[in-house]
Parts: C-alpha cells; structure tokens; sequence
C-alpha cells in the first residue's frame, strides 16, 4: 500500500482531539466552519500545539471562502504565518485568488518562502479558479506542499474525474489532498484514482447543537484508508 494520511479538519480544540482520539494523522485546525473555516484563535494554536505532537496544518483565512485580500489582510496572513513558524506548527494552509480567478503567485510565492520549513497546503481557493490546468502549474511553481481540492465541484464524487486528472496533471510534483465530502464510504473510490491524502471534519451537532468533529465518523474513514 501507498503512504497515506487522513487529516481531520478540526474546528476547535475538543474536534482536534476527537479526530486524534479516533486516529487521524493530521489535525488542520480552524474556526467557524459552518460558514466554511477561517483562522483559529491564537490561544487555540497554542493550545494544541502544547497538548499534542500529532502533525498540526493551521488555516490562515481572514473571511470564510474570500480569496481576495486588501493589504491589511495579506500583512496579518504574514503575521499570522510567521506566528505559526513560532510555535513549530508542522504547516499552514493558505492560497490566493487575483480579481481574474487565477493563483495569485506573487502573494502564495510569498506565502509560502515565509512560511518555510513548515509544510504548505493551497487551499479550496483552487477550486474556484476558471483554468484548473493552469491554476496547478502556478500552485507547482509557487512550491506548495499539498493541493486541497474537491475536483473544482461541489464534492468529491461529483469532481472525481477532475480529481483523476488533478492527480495525473500534478505527476507527484504536488501531492493531492481530496476534500469536500469525504467520507469512509467513498475513500475507496478516491483511492483507486491516485488519491492518497484524505480530509474530513466529520462533522456533527454535538449535545449543544455545535457542529464536532464526530469520533465515529473519523475512526470509520481511518479504518477504511487502513484497509486499503
């Protein structure tokens, strides 16, 4: 079997530990996903970074799905970056669109030189650009890590055969992380074309009808990515 990983998007410390609990090998930690994730607090990073050395990925996002940035907000992206750095964070999860909806490289080239040696993942940004081909190579040429995408659809199943030639495209110049519906009913699916990066909040109401990350939920995917 191929190296794989399954990252649980946490959105609060309590997810981050059901999702380790239930066997995630990596926590990508943000805030309000019910309106699609934004940067975590900062006593939030600290938090988990002290109670855990499982591998820690940081969203870096000012607004929920806006990947469009005045110059105030790319200069506390960098701060937020260079915060990360500080704590040895193991990488940050980022991206940048121009007006046009191609990768804005100068922003994610600079982005990504901050932020070494932690790892960088491009974000869903990706998934709104109008030239998928295109958007890749300028993803490649800016360095990053990891592309985190659902096919450039709505989910994974309905992008999985922009998925299949994401994967064939990157040539493992990038490694592909499929998100956006991910679940243990469909990494199957995912696996038998190149996917081998999988993330999922596995989200549930909890007894206050906040949205958790649901133990069950993690373990079932983790065990299904096992037995691949």
């Amino acid at each position: 079997m191929s190296k794989t990983n399954l990252e649980c998007c946490a959105n609060s410390i309590n997810s981050a530990l059901n999702g380790i609990k239930a066997g995630a090998s990596r926590i990508e930690l943000c805030q309000n996903l019910e309106q699609g994730g934004i940067t975590p607090s900062r006593d939030d990073i600290m938090k988990l970074r002290i109670i855990s050395d499982i591998k820690i990925h940081i969203l870096i996002l000012p607004k929920a799905n806006q990947f469009q940035y005045t110059e105030l907000e790319f200069q506390q992206i960098l701060e937020d970056i260079k915060f990360c750095k500080k704590l040895k964070c193991d990488g940050i999860v980022v991206g940048a669109l121009n007006s046009n909806l191609s990768v804005n490289k100068t922003q994610t080239k600079c982005m990504v030189d901050i932020a070494r040696p932690m790892k960088v993942t491009f974000h869903r940004a990706f998934d709104c650009t109008i030239n998928m081909n295109q958007a890749l190579n300028d993803i490649i040429d800016c360095g990053c890590d990891y592309l985190l995408t659902s096919g450039q659809k709505e989910n994974v199943i309905d992008g999985i055969k922009n998925l299949k030639q994401i994967v064939k495209l990157a040539n493992k110049k990038i490694s592909i992380i499929a998100g956006g519906g991910v679940n243990h009913n469909n990494i199957a699916s995912l696996y038998e074309i190149g996917i081998r990066e999988f993330h999922l909040s596995g989200k549930e109401p909890n007894k206050f009808g906040e949205l958790e990350t649901n133990y069950e939920n993690i373990n079932m995917a983790v065990k299904r990515v096992e037995s691949l």
